[in-house]
């Protein structure tokens, strides 16, 4: 595999990941990748602030800042200034909106993965699936999720 070859399956399997997110209430907008990303790095990370969320992700900052306003707006984060900085603010997990988080965490990839598959067969889409989960386990820095 050459690293453009990497880049381009790199490529495919971010669109794999949007399509097969559970549709968001209110149907698309645009950033949902960006949004879960900040979503899910908040819920590993409680009380971070915006700037964190970029460093850790890499996703630039004005991004990680949408996300965080459409997060706020959906209920699924709440902010508090930062005690010992008040003109930051701290990102928190909303408690009581855990539901989107837990359906997020739990999409089924499946569908999205036989419908990239040039010939879709259980043995492809299996050798494809365990694939796919060798890679995370040996690429994924561990999170203490």
């Amino acid at each position: 595999m050459t690293p453009v070859e990497l880049i381009l399956l790199g490529r495919t399997l971010l669109r794999l990941g949007e399509q097969a997110l559970p549709e968001p209430p209110g149907g698309r907008t645009g950033g949902e990748r960006a949004v879960v990303v900040v979503m899910t790095d908040v819920y590993a990370h409680d009380g971070t602030t915006v700037t964190e969320v970029a460093r850790r992700t890499g996703l630039p900052q004005s991004a990680v800042s949408g996300a965080v306003a459409r997060l706020r707006e959906a209920g699924s984060v709440l902010t508090e200034p930062d005690p010992s900085d008040r003109r930051r603010q701290l990102l928190r997990r909303n408690p009581s909106m855990s539901a989107r988080r837990r359906e997020v965490a739990t999409a089924d990839i499946s569908p999205a993965v036989t419908a990239a598959l040039a010939t879709p067969t259980p043995e492809s889409l299996a050798a494809v699936l365990t694939a796919l989960e060798t890679l995370h386990r040996h690429l994924t820095p561990a999170t203490g999720n």
